[in-house]
């Protein structure tokens, strides 16, 4: 049978499943991530202070004029390297990484790589 869930329950299901285990401290920021059908969203949260310590999307400025659309695997690769540079801005290094409930694959996981490339170790 089926499940009675749509996709945004199923997704918001996981991710609190996650956020069980997972918690950012102010030494180990959490990167969040998510992703619409149009965008793709990253933050560093300090979930200790509630406060965001960056953050980088594909409806920033800097990134809108560079892509031709915001929902494929180059703009998503493009706001992992500025969420990268602007944590290291901030003295971050290492990261908690969360998904969102969104499977590792595809968008999500080109974002995390080029994380990974500009210097974030998770």
């Amino acid at each position: 049978m089926a499940s009675k869930l749509n996709r945004r329950d199923r997704v918001r299901k996981r991710h609190y499943r996650l956020r069980r285990t997972l918690s950012g401290t102010t030494e180990q920021p959490r990167l969040a991530i998510f992703r619409s059908s149009k965008h793709i969203y990253a933050q560093l949260i300090d979930d200790h202070s509630g406060k965001t310590l960056a953050s980088a999307s594909t409806v920033d400025k800097e990134l809108r004029s560079k892509l031709k659309s915001g929902a494929n695997i180059d703009a998503a690769k493009e706001v992992g390297t500025l969420i990268a540079t602007r944590a290291q801005s901030a003295g971050v290094q290492n990261i908690v990484f969360d998904r969102g409930g969104n499977p590792y694959h595809g968008r999500v996981a080109a974002l995390a790589d080029a994380a990974r490339e500009g210097g974030l170790q998770f």
